[in-house]
């Protein structure tokens, strides 16, 4: 029934202009509108809406994340434009905060300013 639709994402924040700049200037999303009730960006052609709300309550786990074809150098990339990987005392990582799972792939996690856990990952 909605195999050939497009999917959107939802995020939520309390202050747009910190989220339009972490997600625009940090990430490098192209932001498409902001209207009040959300910032609406482009994620590679999936859209991100990040709601605007009163308090986030963020999950603990995984919301959003990025395949990416070079995890170490993303990970370099985000570290210098200030993004700060997250290190789980549970979990191997290496001294870039990437763990390597049972199947192979590469997973490194980091928070938005709202807390909401986002992870960047090479299969």
């Amino acid at each position: 029934m909605l195999a050939s639709s497009k999917v959107v994402a939802f995020l939520a924040t309390s202050d747009a202009a910190r989220a339009k700049a972490f997600y625009g200037e940090v990430l490098g999303l192209r932001s498409i509108f902001e209207d009040g009730f959300a910032v609406v960006f482009d994620a590679n052609g999936t859209t991100l809406r990040v709601a605007i709300v009163r308090e986030v309550v963020p999950a603990p786990y995984t919301v959003l994340g990025w395949d990416v074809e070079d995890i170490a150098a993303t990970v370099h990339r985000l570290s210098g434009a200030g993004v700060v990987f997250e290190r789980y005392g549970w979990l191997q990582q290496d001294e870039l905060g990437i763990w390597n799972s049972p199947s192979g792939a590469k997973v490194a996690w980091f928070k938005d300013l709202d807390g909401n856990v986002l992870s960047v990952s090479q299969h």
